[in-house]
């Protein structure tokens, strides 16, 4: 286990050459990243446990569960398997029995990473008393002061949550209380349909509620390519969702059995519950930030330059506290880029090219450009699809929804989007990744190679064949 430094009431100091406030994906590469670096690095985190929101509230118990309810899905489609159990009266604890265990594993593995690399742990709450000096407050108020030379603030975010609810009450939730649902539901109001609301309202309709989704926008993941957007609401309809697009939240009617939805629009909407995914904010409160002369915005977000660095010199931040694209896979990245600039590595580039991952039922994940940005900057492309009920794969496995979307250069043929919607998306998409990386990217590479058959991997020879086809 990592070497962990007890909160001690003693006012004795201990000097490191960095110190990182967090251990989530962008805290952890940071930290190791600075540790192989040489430096004398130190943790510090608010739980006992390490990981992060990422580990404990957020993409792996959300994922895991996912995960069970897709296991189910797959079930239920299945004549032989149609009659398993009660399995419309879980709750989401039951459900969520197999997250606990994948997290523990999280929690053991990367606890040995610290081990390895000797970085030093500190649970307790961090507050930056000046330039290079932060306490460490434990639960009995008893402290620790640590100097530092530099620091990396990866505190992450939490949801969002406006003053006209109350979330304390038992029928009210956001994306984290969600977790803890311990009593059966048969209908619940998501508000908001970003990809956290998406995700939400897939798994509960998967698990036989009846679902509305409030989406304050014009259409659902307006960022995604349209074709791939339009596909995700007709699918969600299709399995039972109700998408309500254009509302806003007048106010909330709470009972002991039940919630009642106003809308600026006028309608009402009686449910079990209401879970809030509108939004998050950064964890910088309390911090001491103020000390320092850092301010974060409305949002608790700090602002970077492309080294990771805020607007005071030696201190960096990376993850979901600067916002955007607030991605454990890019704020892992995120946390490294900011750990090697710190050492004064040469030509680090910034996260930026990143994959799109959204683990709706089923995933949607994309990346370069949409159609719509391509049309706009008037570069001539074609589209090459790749439906996935024509692939045997799909069809031996019942994953018969989605498609392979490929855009390329009339002319030179270079990739420039790949868009896919359908099981394993957020596998599929890095073949295509590792294409339009490479200096040879073509979409003759998917004619000229061959792929293993029956695989999902093969939707993309199809849909480079389609594409090559529209050419004459």
């Amino acid at each position: 286990m990592p070497r962990k430094k007890e909160v001690a009431a003693i006012t004795n100091y201990v000097k490191y050459d960095a110190v990182v406030l967090g251990s989530g994906p962008a805290g952890e590469g940071a930290a190791m990243k600075l540790a192989k670096s040489g430096k004398r690095v130190a943790i510090i985190d608010l739980r006992e446990q390490l990981g992060g929101n990422c580990t404990h509230v957020g993409t792996i118990p959300s994922k895991a569960l996912r995960q069970t309810v897709s296991s189910i899905i797959r079930y239920q489609r299945d004549t032989m398997f149609q009659k398993v159990g009660e399995w419309k009266q879980f709750t989401m604890k039951q459900v969520l029995r197999n997250a606990h265990r994948v997290i523990q594993q999280q929690v053991d593995t990367h606890s040995r990473f610290y081990d390895r690399n000797r970085i030093d742990i500190y649970h307790g709450r961090a507050y930056i008393q000046d330039a290079n000096t932060v306490l460490i407050f434990g639960p009995e108020g008893m402290k620790e002061t640590i100097i530092f030379d530099q620091m990396v603030i990866a505190t992450g975010s939490r949801p969002y949550q406006p003053e006209i609810l109350d979330f304390n009450h038992p029928r009210v939730f956001d994306s984290d209380k969600i977790l803890d649902l311990d009593f059966s539901i048969q209908k619940i109001i998501i508000y908001g349909a970003g990809v956290i609301g998406c995700e939400y309202a897939s798994i509960f309709i998967g698990l036989g509620h009846k679902v509305d989704l409030i989406n304050t926008q014009p259409k659902l993941l307006s960022y995604l390519d349209d074709e791939i957007s339009d596909a995700l609401s007709y699918h969600l309809r299709e399995q039972g969702v109700l998408i309500r697009h254009n509302e806003q939240i007048e106010y909330l009617e709470t009972a002991d059995d039940h919630v009642v939805l106003h809308l600026q629009s006028g309608k009402k909407i009686k449910a079990d519950a209401i879970l809030w995914c509108n939004g998050r904010s950064g964890n910088t409160d309390g911090l001491g930030l103020e000390n320092v002369g850092l301010k974060p915005n409305s949002r608790g977000q700090l602002a970077v330059n492309e080294k990771y660095q805020t607007e005071v010199p030696h201190i960096y931040a990376a993850g979901d506290v600067i916002g955007w694209p607030s991605l454990a896979s890019a704020a892992y990245d995120q946390g490294r880029c900011a750990g090697a600039n710190m050492v004064g590595e040469e030509g680090v580039k910034p996260v930026t090219d990143i994959p799109t991952g959204i683990y709706t039922i089923p995933e949607i994940s994309s990346i370069g450009k949409t159609e719509q940005q391509l049309t706009e900057e008037k570069i001539p492309y074609e589209v090459g699809q790749a439906s996935f009920r024509h692939l045997a794969r799909a069809q031996i496995t019942g994953d018969t929804v989605g498609e392979l979307k490929v855009l390329f250069h009339r002319d030179t043929l270079e990739i420039l989007g790949i868009h896919c919607f359908g099981n394993n998306a957020s596998e599929i998409i890095h073949i295509g990744q590792a294409v339009m990386n490479s200096p040879a990217n073509s979409l003759k590479y998917f004619t000229e190679t061959t792929f293993n058959y029956p695989t999902m991997a093969e939707a993309y020879r199809v849909a480079a064949l389609n594409g090559m086809n529209r050419l004459f």
